[in-house]
């Protein structure tokens, strides 16, 4: 019998957006703090109506077969059934995601 395989969808931002992708493999990885993602999955390339913030994320990833997320980057990982478009949001003032902080804040001055 063949192993099943497991889709994941990923959510992480990055500098000031928001990626969401798919992946059929996830784990801690070798590198303390980071989340390894390889096996990028991207819609059918048979479809008609193209996407551009899909083609986006297919031309940056391009020649890429693992790469690694810090774990404070991460929003969410879920596994689906089935891939859905990738795509890149703004998370920027005001949005619904809000970045970890990894500083605190600073004391005013007196």
């Amino acid at each position: 019998m063949s192993k099943p395989t497991h889709l994941y969808r990923i959510s992480f931002r990055n500098h000031d957006q928001i990626f969401e992708v798919y992946a059929r493999e996830v784990s801690h990885g070798a590198l303390l703090g980071f989340v390894e993602i390889g096996k990028l999955v991207f819609g059918e390339k048979s479809s008609v109506v193209v996407d551009p913030t899909e083609e986006k994320l297919k031309a940056q990833f391009e020649g890429v077969e693992r790469f690694f997320v810090p774990a404070h980057a991460v929003i969410r990982i879920d596994q689906v059934s089935a891939s859905g478009p990738s795509r890149i949001t703004a998370a920027g003032e005001g949005g619904k995601v809000m970045p970890f902080p990894l500083y605190p804040p600073s004391a005013p001055k007196s």
